[in-house]
């Protein structure tokens, strides 16, 4: 009775959800969709653990099983849904320039003719800690005995790991297709950065440990290897991977000698590609190996590309690193570049500091605009009620990230690039779309193309992969030029796989 007791009080104290019927106008034509804003509860050894949040919009038809489902998911970790959501995919979508910087306030939700509910449902997950995710607290003495305890004392929430995160994705997802009758349905994946990760190694966890088949995944602006994503004084992939992306900054913004009035930015990138494999990469591995003229050569070549001076590049043996670049490229003119989309800048509220202290431009510029679109969205469009506050980004949740798969104290190593090799081996009929924005300095397009190209794949395997890139940064499709081509894109891969 005890048990049942508890179950009946996470059942009345679970949030409620709102469901509304919609009509929208899109490229497709019109048609009536169903939006829906639920929590779905996750279970541990049977007993509710947790409310995982999500966002369905399903077109209206009397047979679904043909009808793709996709599940969307950002990543961080710690960040919600909320923009690949309210940023490219969903039927409302925030209002942003054409280069992606966002107007003065108000901000307004418009018609999206570009969602991805023209070709599929869409599932917009939020993982616990963001949005309105939350772990089903325990009473005292269960936390005592079975909560896990950080360094400081306070109790660590079980899904903010690498693997539980990946299980409880899973465990959502196969709810997911019982729940609404979808186990007929073509299943896709959709993640951004952290969430093209958790992709990666989803399609191989569902597959093989669900029994859910993946029809298609597509993974934006993925960190697919993490030891990649930052470097030392004695390795020389991570110099490698940003490389090219500082050449096509430098190039937009007028400080790269090596372009020329007959040169376009990809042509730009494409030789800054060919540089750094076969004249600076060789010095990276091999430092004083290299003689000495030799060295000063490719040091001025590489000043060329990125506009920083030679001597600062020779001090630190050929390695840039993209905060110091996005810092100095226009310090002279006052202005700082975006880690996130390196092709825009913004004025430098501290000039006189050796050290930034000032916000992020391309991602702090965003936060406000998407915050009040997700929240008009569902609380004024869906009329969902919750007095809960909608976690954008949570850097609890990523500050609080532990690994969960490592055998040793020294293994360090947390990837996914086999996963997704993996995954294309078990399903031959599955597709793989993956896309960087080209002036992201903090996922590197080139690292994406450097490591599909080391895959393997058999011939007859390789035409299930794509990867495509589009100007612009992280979120490249906050740019519209870049969203409507990406849409084009995909409905395309859509319709093909």
């Amino acid at each position: 009775m005890q048990e049942e007791s508890k179950e009946n009080n996470v059942k009345n104290s679970q949030p409620k959800g709102a469901r509304i019927l919609k009509n929208i106008s899109t490229s497709a034509g019109g048609y009536d969709y169903e939006a829906e804003a639920d929590w779905i509860i996750l279970r541990k050894e049977e007993k509710p653990r947790a409310e995982m949040f999500f966002v369905r919009y399903t077109k209206v038809e009397e047979d679904t099983s043909d009808r793709p489902v996709t599940f969307i998911f950002n990543g961080g970790p710690g960040a919600s849904s909320v923009y690949l959501h309210m940023g490219a995919a969903g039927p409302k979508r925030v209002e942003l320039q054409g280069n992606g910087i966002p107007a003065a306030p108000p901000y307004k939700l418009y018609d999206n003719e570009e969602t991805w509910l023209n070709f599929t449902d869409l599932v917009f997950i939020d993982p616990i800690g963001t949005g309105f995710s939350r772990l089903i607290e325990k009473d005292g003495a269960e936390s005592a005995k079975n909560g896990e305890k950080s360094a400081g004392g306070e109790e660590k929430d079980e899904y903010w790991k690498v693997v539980r995160d990946l299980e409880s994705l899973c465990e959502f997802v196969r709810k997911y297709l019982s729940k609404y009758s979808r186990w007929d349905s073509p299943v896709y994946l959709a993640g951004e950065s952290y969430g093209g990760f958790r992709v990666a190694r989803l399609v191989k966890m569902l597959q093989q440990d669900y029994g859910v088949g993946i029809r298609g995944a597509v993974l934006i602006s993925p960190a697919l290897e993490f030891n990649l994503l930052s470097g030392s004084s004695y390795d020389a992939l991570h110099w490698v991977d940003t490389f090219p992306v500082m050449a096509g900054a430098a190039a937009s913004h007028g400080k790269s000698a090596k372009m020329g009035k007959q040169d376009s930015l990809g042509a730009v990138r494409k030789k800054a590609e060919s540089f750094v494999i076969t004249e600076l990469l060789p010095y990276l591995v091999s430092g004083d190996m290299i003689p000495a003229p030799r060295r000063k050569k490719i040091i001025a070549e590489a000043a060329r590309y990125t506009g920083i001076p030679a001597e600062v590049l020779e001090r630190n043996r050929g390695r840039l690193g993209f905060d110091y670049f996005a810092r100095n490229l226009l310090r002279n003119e006052r202005k700082i570049l975006g880690l996130y989309d390196s092709s825009l800048a913004i004025d430098d509220p501290t000039p006189e500091k050796d050290g930034y202290e000032g916000p992020e431009p391309t991602l702090n510029m965003l936060d406000r605009v998407f915050a009040a679109g997700i929240n008009t969205q569902l609380r004024k469009e869906i009329g969902l009620e919750t007095e809960r506050d909608y976690e954008l980004l949570s850097m609890k949740v990523n500050e609080s990230w532990d690994i969960d798969t490592k055998q040793h104290a020294l293994e360090r190593r947390v990837g996914s690039a086999d996963e997704l090799r993996y995954g294309i081996s078990l399903n031959t009929g599955m597709k793989v779309f993956i896309t960087h924005g080209t002036f992201d300095l903090v996922t590197p397009y080139f690292a994406t193309d450097r490591i599909t190209a080391q895959m393997n794949l058999p011939e007859d395997l390789k035409k299930n992969l794509t990867v495509k890139h589009y100007r612009g940064g992280h979120m490249f499709y906050a740019r519209t030029d870049s969203r409507l081509e990406f849409y084009k894109d995909l409905e395309d891969f859509y319709s093909e796989s």
